[in-house]
């Protein structure tokens, strides 16, 4: 008995940093998620009872992208379209792609990274985050790469 108390307060002592207040700093410290190809596209699936919550990050994406005073920001937005399937998936899922050309490069694609240059209060970066992993069933794909062919031209 003395063994299993020892082990639980083991796991107590590494864990309780890591769920302590004060650590809001690593939603904001995110890896930078850069692009090599000239077009991007995207899927992600969505529990279909989050939809709402998957757009409303959407929108906060799009605000901070607006409101930021970086140059690559602009050329992002004018970029970045989001596309939603209009027919759910076997298991009640919905796919959104998204679709960016053309890719700035070096610039940073990250969502919660970008809306995080906004939002700077690591209560609300974690209310974002949190709204962000539950929406998200799981990410499907990302495909980039040059363009071959421009049918428009």
């Amino acid at each position: 008995m003395r063994r299993l108390s020892g082990v639980l307060m083991a796991c107590a002592i590494l864990l309780v940093p890591a769920f302590s207040h004060g650590h809001g700093d690593l939603f904001a410290q995110a890896q930078k998620t850069t692009y090599t190809g000239d077009v991007v596209v995207l899927g992600f699936s969505i529990n279909p009872d989050k939809v709402g919550d998957y757009e409303k990050v959407l929108g906060q994406l799009k605000d901070a992208l607006g409101k930021s005073e970086a140059p690559e920001a602009k050329q992002q937005l004018a970029g970045w379209k989001v596309l939603k399937n209009a027919t759910p998936n076997p298991d009640g899922t919905i796919v959104y792609l998204h679709v960016i050309s053309p890719v700035v490069k070096d610039a940073d694609y990250s969502i919660l990274n970008n809306i995080y240059t906004a939002v700077k209060d690591p209560t609300e970066q974690k209310a974002v985050y949190d709204m962000y992993r539950g929406a998200m069933k799981q990410a499907l794909f990302v495909i980039q790469g040059p363009m071959v062919a421009d049918l428009s031209k």
